[in-house]
């Protein structure tokens, strides 16, 4: 018998060696979890892209059917000025939604704080606008945004301010609706916020704070450091989320309002080619390039991390 203990090397030695023992019963157990997410994976997911990535090679009669057109779809899109300028709309969108992240981390942050009261009812009211339907958001914002009537115009003209047709003005639309956007999400990030900075050490903040550190300088050395997996997390959410945004603007813009093709996104354009002019080819092949520039980003935000992200 050995005189030295067992390492942690050779423990985790001896538990690959029984489970190498296991065989291929454990490996069949193993198959059996996995396989009802996999096979939902395979058929809501896997199956209608390939699907989506043949259609986006056809052009469907006015009466059903389809025929081979080659490339022709992707030309359409590539050449369209509308794609360009849903894609300009899009990214203008993603950009400000992005902005809820910061306002949701100096939340957190502040909900976070020792001997504060009434966290829960705080984090239940921050939370309430992402839980409910995006048809009810869009309408009630609708109200608030009225030109005529509408909340915000009237605090405005106590001011002293014109009144705005604020979703009606091509100036102002996509911003508008942009605002509603971080105000519906900024509930949701700062649960993931609030959870990532209950799992700091306490002992960062104390021995800080003995050393003479202020409430800023342990936000910016501490929190924001050891937050940063989570924020990256929740901004490859958010940006995700942001390229594909549709409900909202589909509700908040009436279909004869003026600066609808100022504020359409290239999901809201995908529905229009897809149900509205009968384009089933050229929408297909607008989705297909659409999951390509959210695989790309999304890549490239997994390349960037390794500069900014801090594992501990």
């Amino acid at each position: 018998m050995s005189v030295f203990p067992a390492t942690a090397a050779s423990r985790a030695a001896g538990r690959g060696a029984a489970a190498g023992r296991a065989g291929p019963r454990g490996r069949r157990a193993a198959y059996l979890f996995i396989a009802p997410l996999g096979l939902g994976f395979a058929v809501f997911y896997f199956w209608p892209l390939l699907q989506t990535f043949y259609f986006s090679f056809t052009e469907f009669g006015a009466f059903g059917g389809h025929t081979f057109i080659g490339t022709d779809n992707y030309i359409r899109v590539v050449k369209d000025v509308t794609v360009w300028q849903a894609l300009g709309n899009t990214i203008v969108y993603s950009l400000i939604g992005l902005t809820a992240l910061p306002i949701a981390i100096v939340v957190a942050a502040l909900l976070n704080r020792r001997g504060l009261r009434g966290v829960a009812l705080y984090r239940a009211l921050y939370f309430v606008p992402f839980v409910t339907l995006p048809v009810a958001v869009g309408l009630v914002w609708n109200w608030l945004y009225n030109g005529d009537f509408g909340l915000l115009n009237d605090i405005l003209s106590r001011f002293g301010a014109d009144r705005h047709y604020w979703v009606s003005d091509p100036s102002t639309a996509v911003y508008a609706i942009g605002t509603v956007m971080v105000w519906s999400t900024t509930g949701y990030y700062l649960i993931i916020f609030m959870a990532g900075i209950k799992g700091i050490p306490r002992d960062y903040y104390e021995a800080a704070e003995i050393d003479g550190a202020g409430a800023l300088r342990r936000f910016f050395t501490i929190t924001l450091p050891l937050l940063s997996p989570t924020i990256f997390f929740a901004s490859v959410i958010c940006m995700i989320n942001s390229l594909q945004t549709f409900d909202l603007i589909y509700i908040m813009m009436a279909e004869k309002n003026p600066a609808i093709g100022d504020t359409q996104s290239v999901v809201g354009l995908f529905y229009k080619w897809a149900f509205i002019e009968n384009a089933q080819g050229a929408a297909a092949a607008l989705a297909f390039l659409l999951m390509l520039l959210i695989a790309a980003l999304t890549y490239l935000q997994f390349r960037l991390q390794k500069r900014w992200v801090h594992y501990e």
